[in-house]
Order: C-alpha cells, then structure tokens, then sequence
C-alpha cells in the first residue's frame, strides 16, 4: 500500500508523518507532499530538530507539491485538515474514495494544527498529535 501524508507547503506536518510512519512500519510505503509549495524548500528548522527527538533524520526533506501521478500512485491520501481534503478533491475528484484526514482516518475529530512558525514545544504538540493518530489509524 502506498500512502501519502498531505499538508499546506510540505515542510512541517507532512514530512513528520512521513517519517513517524516509516519508523513504525515496513508494510506501506509512504511520502508526502503539500498543496501550496512554490519551491522545494528545506523542512522546518524545528520539524527537524524535533524529528531528532524521534531518532528521525529529516534533514534531507525537500518540500514538493502533489501531483496527478501521486494521485494516481497512492492507495491512501492522508491530509493535515479537513480544508486540505476539500481542496484536493475539488482539484483531484478522482481521488475522493481514498482521501481522508488524518484525524478522520484515525477516528478521532479534528485536524492537525500547523506548528510552522511555533516554538519547539508546538512542534513537539505536532508531532505528538501526529503520532497518536497514526497508531490509533493502525497503520
């Protein structure tokens, strides 16, 4: 199964998921990608340094925008919030059967808040809130 982590521009929530994900499982493969990225920017300083935390190294992540073959490729569309699910199945209708918020894939109500531009304990609260949802989602 090929899943792909959803955001706004690819440098903070997405690319945590991802990583959180692939230290958890070998069963899927897994990428991200966001809505609004302009440039393949580095990811978030903090995104980075909390991902350390995790024993992660994201440090290598470049922001890249999603794509039609992406939508193609992916068996599971994960997105951050609910805005992010409307945008992309406005743009992607092909894709609604398999998009779904993280939070709403998980069960649980909610999105996940943009830490960008937060202090190291939002990104800690990200990342934290990130990997709840992908354990109870039991990806």
């Amino acid at each position: 199964m090929h899943i792909i982590f959803v955001c706004t521009g690819n440098t903070c929530r997405s690319p945590m998921a991802e990583a959180l994900l692939r230290k958890k499982t070998k069963l899927h493969t897994v990428s991200s990608a966001g809505l609004s990225v302009s440039f393949p920017s580095p990811a978030a300083e903090n995104a980075v340094a909390v991902m350390q935390e995790h024993g992660l190294d994201i440090s290598a992540h470049r922001a890249r925008p999603l794509t039609a073959e992406d939508i193609k490729q992916a068996d599971l569309i994960l997105t951050m919030t609910s805005g992010h699910r409307s945008i992309l199945t406005a743009v992607f209708p092909e894709a609604a059967e398999k998009t779904f918020t993280l939070c709403e894939y998980a069960g649980t109500p909610g999105d996940i808040d943009d830490p960008f531009g937060g202090d190291m304990d939002t990104y800690r609260r990200c990342a934290a809130a990130l990997a709840a949802r992908i354990e109870e989602a039991d990806l």
